[in-house]
């Protein structure tokens, strides 16, 4: 594989999954370690993703959030749009991290009164320019690569919540593998948040479905509502509703 197409390819995952780690790209493009080291350094130095420890982020993955570089903001914007109804009055709301719940927090109605309870601290700045929110953010060790927290104490708290739904952003959905992700502790933390809700939202562009990683998270009898900025009767989408997943 030419060196363009290899970064072509490794931009395609970080597009999709906003982060990415090196020992997946030596598996997914069959090249050396030491070939992926240079390909991030130079797509890094060209400005095109955050080089980090053991992998890359997307630039849209970082704390200072800018907009222009949101992959698919559009299906994204349209996917948070079509969430909102769900989203009621009074409602303890649990969310994950990730450029498409923060799409959703920023098409929030100004006058929403709900509490709000996340473990991404990006979704918390967001959240916190709603006067009428509470914003309560979980604590623990923080991830560089997934830019939220996690670790034993802040499953050991999901534990203690019961929310009325919660908004899981994911990197994968397949209509037989369910929910899948590639890191232990983003799986065993995602899994505490699928407990700590009476009813799960996965948000999710198209892009991303019929795509299976290593580590299982949840079948999708676990997921109440799938939302993707597809029509509900896509063809795409009729895998799922053979699941009994519920397609917003």
């Amino acid at each position: 594989m030419l060196k363009k197409e290899r970064h072509n390819a490794i931009m395609r995952q970080i597009n999709l999954h906003n982060r990415v780690l090196s020992s997946d790209l030596v598996e997914l493009l069959n090249v050396s370690e030491d070939t992926i080291r240079r390909d991030l350094q130079e797509l890094a130095d060209n400005n095109l993703l955050n080089k980090v420890h053991g992998g890359a982020l997307s630039k849209s993955y970082q704390s200072s959030f800018d907009d222009s570089s949101v992959y698919a903001k559009d299906a994204k914007i349209t996917i948070a749009k079509k969430t909102l109804p769900l989203i009621k009055d009074g409602m303890v709301i649990l969310t994950g991290g990730g450029t498409t719940v923060i799409e959703l927090v920023k098409q929030l109605p100004q006058h929403i009164y709900a509490t709000f309870i996340t473990i991404s601290p990006l979704v918390a700045i967001e959240l916190a320019k709603y006067r009428r929110i509470e914003v309560i953010l979980i604590g623990g060790l923080f991830s560089k690569n997934s830019q939220i927290t996690y670790g034993g104490h802040v499953i050991s708290q999901l534990n203690d919540i019961k929310a009325d739904l919660c908004l899981m952003g994911t990197s994968a959905l397949h209509p037989i593998d369910g929910l899948t992700d590639t890191d232990w502790e983003i799986n065993q933390l995602k899994k505490a948040m699928l407990a700590a809700a009476k009813r799960t939202a996965v948000l999710c562009i198209s892009e991303k479905l019929n795509i299976s990683f290593r580590l299982k998270v949840s079948s999708l009898d676990h997921i109440d509502y799938l939302i993707t900025e597809l029509p509900a009767d896509a063809q795409e989408l009729e895998a799922y509703h053979l699941k009994g997943t519920t397609i917003i």
